[in-house]
Parts: C-alpha cells; structure tokens; sequence
C-alpha cells in the first residue's frame, strides 16, 4: 500500500513536472488592460513592459523590484525611456525583494489607482507563481492578463521554479 501511494505521488509530480516544463506560459500580444506590472530579476521583462505601453495596451506601468541605487534617470537612460511616458506612465517600485513580495507590492498600487485590470509581465518560467502570488492578493473581480516573455530556461531553472510553484500551493494551503 504505501509503495503504491508513493509511486503515485511520484508519477505525479513527474506528469506536473512535464507538464510545468513543456507547456510554458506566452506572450501576449493585443488586448488592452488599465495597468501592467513587470516582475524584475529577468532578461526582456522591463523592455516588453515598456513595449506594451508604447503600443497602447496598458495606460500605466509599475517595475517593481527596481534595485534601491537605481535612480530614475538611470532608468530612463538604461532603457531609452521618453521622459514625457516616464513622467506620465512609469512608476517604480522600489520595495520587493522576491515574488511575494513583487506581487504585494503590485496589489497595493493596484488599489491605489484603482485598477479594474492587470496586464502582469514575467518571464515564462517565472509566470504561474508570479500569478498564483498576485491573485491571491488582489480582489477577485480584477481581470489579470498573463503576459509572459520567451526564454530559454536551465533544466535547473524548471526544476526550482517548479519546486517553488508547489511550495507555494502548499503554503496557501496551510495558511487557510
């Protein structure tokens, strides 16, 4: 019995593991959201947010998890940014240090600006916890865009990232 009950828990998280890897979360490209929050720590996160302001589908935009050295005319210069769009549209954050903490930070500005809709911009492998984290912090009724950035992650990268995905689950499991 107990042989049986741990090969299954073993083909399970095999079959979740396949599918976290194989099945990564996409770009999304179109659609119009109030907002976009970016998640640093990855390559081409900050520069899709921008993207998607300059093309129009979100109206502000929060980096969050921004190094506390980095000024905003670093910023600015570090990502080509018209001043007139960081003036208007641009905030960054300055308090996470973590997915957790990305995504409180990002619900609290949500609630300040009043934000009915989120476009939420990680890299692919990062995206299912970043979003799990996110709406588990926002009220039910704000709709979340995933918009994930390609990349080409270590089998390294899948295997914590999956381990934290689940850790996660389980954490909100016990907190309930």
């Amino acid at each position: 019995m107990l042989r049986r009950a741990a090969s299954f828990l073993l083909l399970a998280w095999l079959a979740g593991f396949l599918w976290f890897a194989i099945a990564l979360p996409q770009p999304h490209d179109g659609g119009k959201s109030d907002a976009a929050v970016v998640f640093t720590g990855g390559e081409g996160r900050i520069a899709r947010g921008l993207e998607v302001l300059e093309k129009g589908w979100a109206k502000k935009l929060l980096v969050s998890g921004v190094d506390r050295e980095v000024r905003p005319a670093e910023f600015v210069a570090e990502y080509a940014v018209p001043s007139r769009t960081m003036d208007c549209c641009v905030e960054l954050g300055f308090e996470s240090y973590d997915t957790r903490s990305n995504a409180a930070e990002a619900a609290r500005w949500l609630a300040q600006g009043k934000f009915r809709s989120l476009r939420l911009i990680t890299t692919d492998w990062h995206m299912r916890r970043a979003a799990f984290e996110l709406t588990r912090m926002i009220p039910d009724d704000v709709t979340v865009i995933r918009d994930a950035v390609h990349s080409e992650p270590s089998l390294r990268i899948l295997f914590l990232e999956y381990h934290k995905l689940l850790a996660s689950h389980v954490s909100r499991i016990w907190d309930n």
